[in-house]
């Protein structure tokens, strides 16, 4: 029983959809938004160049900042893509995010 109790506090990152980030990672869900122009034409994603908004779903051990459910910033180029459950994620190293949106 020691054992597992030593295992749980070693393992101190959070798992979501069956996935734990490891060290400094974060596992992030995003949506790519559809962005209009003003005559009504939808912008494709591949044309826009800005950072993205996603929801923290899971945290390596080693993360300081950041919790899951946090709403973060992140660049559009950063980090692996992959697809967890037809959802399109993310896995960023913490340095990686901008910044963290704070409800006011």
């Amino acid at each position: 029983m020691a054992t597992q109790t030593k295992e749980k506090e070693e393992t101190k990152g959070t798992a979501t959809k069956g996935f734990l980030p490891l060290g400094d990672r974060i596992f992030v869900t995003y949506t790519e938004e559809l962005e209009r122009t003003a005559g009504g034409i939808y912008v494709p994603d591949s044309a826009r160049e800005k950072p993205q908004r996603g929801t923290v779903e899971g945290v390596g051990k080693d993360v300081k900042t950041l919790k899951v459910g946090d709403q973060v910033l992140f660049d559009k180029y950063s980090g692996t893509k992959i697809k967890i459950e037809n959802e399109d994620c993310l896995i960023l190293k913490e340095e990686d995010i901008l910044g963290i949106f704070v409800d006011s």
